[in-house]
């Protein structure tokens, strides 16, 4: 699939041709489950309503070996449209544990130090997300960093002792949520952002907008080294460079109010994916929680479903928050998750409970085998649950969710050693050199 749709003629294929050649490569497993794998080089799972669900497939060797080829007809949101195949998904990991590398630390450093004794005249902070977090004479440029590196984690829960967040500490107005351990801090949005830069340009200070804008896209770069920044890095680096070259681009939009919409109108077909949760907080719902599902690999080694478990993982949260979030959340989820997740909710009895946290501690045969792995559930974990906070408009706890909380009693005692090992579980990458050609056939 991923060579048919790299193939440069791909794109010039006609709609139904390219659907076509998609739906013969539809599996079913020996339960009778059809899987495809679709668009943004993911897998969906075909329900008994005939409605298509993004899923993470099983993954346990015998379904998987035992699924056989069946053409069925998708839709046309399943197709690849070819950039959407070379998506970078980064790395799950969350900022507890492995720590933020060295250099991108005073990357971030040099551009406070740079920008934090600008005049609060010419850069104040008057009103926003942001005026309750620092205090009443930080000026906008120390916001501005402190929103793009927010809006870059993949999952901003942060070790307490990190130094990418102990810089801002004399700026702030008040602690931050959390604890000492782990700072479990609320997602930062590109309005957000947006709104430091057209609060400058409406004012009749168009050039310390443009420079509050600058300020943004060399904070991202910096943070590009990191994995668990880079997606949405680049993402925020494209949609405002142009800005650079041509200052008039948003002269429209910030009359009309309409500035990230067109920001985001400006993020490439292949890093549309990183800014998902701005456009559809439905879809970026099911894509964190298939990073759940990944995450959870590892309980397939026990014989366990990772899709079952994180199912019953997201009913732990959702107890603790509100259990009327459900009413949101079924419509983005398969049928199976949905039954999971309602039968974890609703029978105090069920086994799927065996898998909750007991007094703050994880069960042990939950227990990640690895920093790194503990590290990348406790990120999905924490996405998931900003996730479905969002969209359920409920508020996350300021003392994390109790999966989250539980993930990170497994990081503490690790949370500030220099890890000599690589500071996120790479993803694999997969390029094609050959040719495709046989792939158009059956």
């Amino acid at each position: 699939m991923r060579a048919m749709v790299a193939d440069p003629r791909w794109p010039l294929t006609p709609a139904p041709s390219r659907a076509e050649a998609i739906s013969r490569r539809a599996l079913v497993t020996p339960d009778g489950t059809c899987w495809l794998f679709g668009a943004y080089a993911r897998w969906y799972r075909l329900d008994r309503d005939g409605q298509w669900h993004l899923a993470a497939p099983p993954a346990a060797q015998a379904p998987r070996l035992a699924a056989r080829p069946a053409a069925i007809a998708v839709p046309y949101w399943l197709v690849p449209t070819g950039p959407d195949f070379s998506v970078d998904r980064g790395s799950t990991q969350a900022f507890v544990g492995p720590d933020v590398p060295r250099e991108v630390v005073e990357g971030v450093r040099a551009l406070m130090v740079a920008h934090r004794g600008l005049r609060r005249e010419d850069f104040p902070l008057a009103s926003g997300a942001f005026r309750h977090v620092f205090a009443a004479e930080v000026a906008s440029t120390v916001a501005t960093v402190w929103g793009t590196v927010m809006w870059c984690a993949y999952a901003p829960a942060f070790d307490g002792n990190e130094q990418m967040l102990s810089m801002f500490g004399e700026f702030l107005a008040r602690p931050l949520p959390g604890d000492d351990w782990v700072r479990w801090l609320p997602p930062v949005s590109l309005t957000d952002l947006v709104d430091l830069y057209a609060e400058r340009s409406r004012s009749g200070a168009p050039e310390a907008g443009l420079r509050l804008v600058r300020l943004m896209a060399e904070t991202a770069t910096a943070l590009r080294a990191d994995p668990r920044f880079r997606p949405r890095a680049d993402a925020l680096v494209a949609m405002v460079q142009p800005l650079a070259t041509q200052p008039w681009l948003d002269h429209t939009a910030l009359r009309s109010g309409a500035v990230a919409q067109t920001w985001l109108l400006r993020c490439p077909p292949n890093l549309a994916a990183a800014a998902l949760a701005e456009v559809s907080p439905g879809d970026h719902f099911r894509h964190v929680l298939y990073d759940l599902v990944e995450a959870l690999a590892y309980v397939a080694e026990q014989g366990e479903d990772p899709r079952m478990v994180a199912a019953a993982l997201l009913a732990a949260d959702v107890n603790a928050v509100t259990a009327e979030a459900v009413t949101y959340l079924y419509p983005w989820m398969d049928d199976e998750l949905r039954q999971a997740l309602y039968i974890a909710l609703a029978d105090q009895g069920h086994p799927l409970r065996d898998w909750w946290p007991v007094d703050g501690r994880l069960p042990e045969r939950l227990t990640p085998p690895d920093r790194s792995t503990a590290a990348a559930l406790l990120g999905s974990a924490y996405a998931t649950g900003l996730a479905w906070c969002e969209l359920a408009g409920a508020t996350p706890p300021e003392t994390g969710f109790p999966v989250t909380a539980a993930v990170g009693q497994c990081l503490t005692h690790t949370r500030d050693d220099p890890p000599p090992e690589p500071t996120t579980t790479p993803r694999e990458r997969i390029t094609n050199e050959t040719t495709s050609d046989w792939l158009y056939h059956n």
